[in-house]
Order: structure tokens, then sequence, then C-alpha cells
């Protein structure tokens, strides 16, 4: 894997990716409209990617007649797949989830799954009902990944901090358990950055570092990591925020840092992994990666609204491939 020939260059001068590990792009693989009771009529976001006893449990952000909600697709081939419908609804007025319950992160302890989810109070106006700021972390959990789930409303893992990296968005992220503590690299902004969250305890809070992973200045959110056992190197994709005249800012690649220390991110070391040039379908706009083994490669869910298109509404669900294993690129 080689140097790109053209590196993108924004008008801000927020740093760009010199490096590409390509993903070959197998395109839309879930398309919103038709969830049940309506669920995802005004699109689909978000995909995240688990695996259960064989079954392959995507969540996605549903954007419905009454807000967005966190729903449940399943599959064993990643070919066809069943809608659920929500997973989570909205919490009462008041309640931080009362406009929005979506994200969903989950980890299994042996016994119990895990569900870390973004909430919120506040949204646009409708139709489009987009989940608006504050993005707080609260959680839910269950005996199976497919559910039912069961809000905790008191356990509150860790919030947004005036004055800190994390003043605005405090929201749920990928989960890595190493040695007796838990890590969760969280979204944080403005600007856009992961932090990572630390517990040993699930039903407990977090504690978060003080620092964020890799500068704001990225403008980078959400995390799904992947370990490879042959160079003991950990992979992190997550979401790069461009921005352009015409557009504004809007999620535009898929880039990927890798580390050998879990606690330990060197911002120079990234590549994008899919961008409008190798994406088929959308040529603007990708959204938030999640990624799970399968066989000897690595499945890529991403979401993307198509075309030149950078609308937040009207978005499917599609997948891309690496081959493993996986190392960085030259």
């Amino acid at each position: 894997m080689a140097m790109t020939e053209q590196e993108t260059t924004y008008p801000d001068g927020r740093p760009s990716a010199k490096l590409r590990m390509d993903a070959r792009d197998q395109g839309v693989v879930l398309r919103h409209g038709d969830g049940p009771d309506r669920c995802d009529m005004l699109g689909a976001r978000e995909a995240l990617i688990f695996e259960e006893n064989g079954v392959y449990h995507l969540f996605y952000d549903g954007a419905g007649p009454r807000g967005w909600l966190a729903c449940q697709a399943v599959s064993r081939d990643l070919k066809t797949w069943e809608k659920r419908g929500p997973v989570l609804d909205f919490g009462k007025p008041g309640e931080s989830d009362s406009a929005s319950a979506i994200s969903p992160w989950v980890y299994f302890d042996g016994q119990n799954w895990h569900m870390f989810y973004v909430a919120t109070p506040n949204s646009t106006p409708a139709p489009d009902l987009i989940p608006a700021f504050p993005y707080l972390t609260m959680k839910a959990r269950s005996k199976r990944l497919a559910g039912p789930w069961v809000k905790q409303p008191e356990v509150i893992p860790f919030r947004t901090k005036p004055g800190t990296y994390y003043a605005e968005t405090a929201s749920s992220g990928h989960i890595v358990k190493q040695g007796d503590e838990y890590l969760m690299f969280f979204s944080a902004s403005m600007k856009r950055t992961l932090g990572i969250a630390r517990t040993r305890d699930l039903d407990g809070p977090w504690a978060v570092d003080p620092q964020p992973i890799v500068s704001p200045e990225e403008q980078i959110e959400n995390s799904s990591l992947y370990f490879e056992p042959s160079n003991r190197t950990w992979f992190l994709f997550t979401n790069h925020i461009g921005v352009d005249h015409q557009n504004g800012e809007y999620t535009d690649a898929i880039w990927v840092y890798w580390s050998k220390d879990l606690n330990r991110w060197d911002e120079s070391d990234k590549a994008v992994v899919l961008d409008g040039r190798n994406c088929t379908w959308s040529k603007k706009c990708i959204g938030l990666p999640s990624v799970v083994v399968v066989g000897k490669r690595l499945a890529v869910f991403y979401d993307a609204p198509g075309g030149d298109s950078t609308s937040h509404m009207g978005r499917d669900l599609g997948l891309a491939w690496l081959e493993l294993p996986l190392s960085p690129p030259n």
C-alpha cells in the first residue's frame, strides 16, 4: 500500500491523511424506508455490527416519524437482512433521551450484554428531527444481543463537562477490556476528537482521560477497533469530518489509525480507508464505520447518502472489505 497520488486538502487547513489503506467496496447492503412501523422511513445511519452465535446483529439509527431511534437488523450471511425495528424507545419528557436514543455500542461480559447508547433531549424541527447537542451516553442491558433491552437510567457512565475537550459531546464508542479495566473510545467535541473513558465496573461510573488520544484538529468522531494478532497492532477506524465552501462540514471519509499501545496514538500514523475515490455509490459523503472479522476478511460497515449528496437524511448502509492480516501502509 503506497502514498496517495493526490492528498486531499481542506480550505481551513485541517490535517489530511497522506496514506491510503483502500477497502474494496461492495456497495449498499441495507436500504432505508421499509422498516417496521416506518422506523427508518427518512433514513438509516450509523451502522454498528456485532456477532452472537453465528448471527450478525446490525444496529443502526432509523429516522422515523417521531424522531431517531436505534433499530436492529439481523443476518447470517451479511447479504439477506431481517429488519426488526427499534430496540430502544424515547425517554419521557425531560429525560436525557427524550428526543433520541441511538448509536448503541455493546459489550458482552460473559453473562450479560451491556449497551451504551447516545442520547439527547434536543433535535431539529420536524420532519427531519435530527439529534442535536448535547450528545450524552446512557446505558441499557440484556441477556441476549437480540434483546429485549432494559434501560438503566440510574447508571451515568460520564457526561459532558464545560471547559474540556468533551464540552458538547461525550457519546459512546467501542469498548475494549485491558487487564481488569474497560476502555471506551468515545466521541468528544468541539472540535471533534476521541477520548478514552475507563472503568472496572460496566454498571458504574467511568473516568475520562484529561486529554484526547489525538489533537481535536484531526476532526474525527466515532470509533471501531480491530486487533491484528500477527503484528500485535491495534487499528482504530473512525469517521473524518471534511469541509468545503459549498457544503460546509460533513463526514467525507473513513480513516484508520494504528498503534501497538491502546493508550498511545500518533496522529501521523493514519490512512484513508474509504472515501469518494473508492466508494462505488457515494462520491462525497461517507459515514461512521464499524468492523467485524468475517473469515479471512474484515467487514467495514458505513452509511452514506449516495451520489454527491452530503445530507444527513435519506442515507443507506454500505459494506466494504479489507483483506486480513492487516498491516500499516508503507
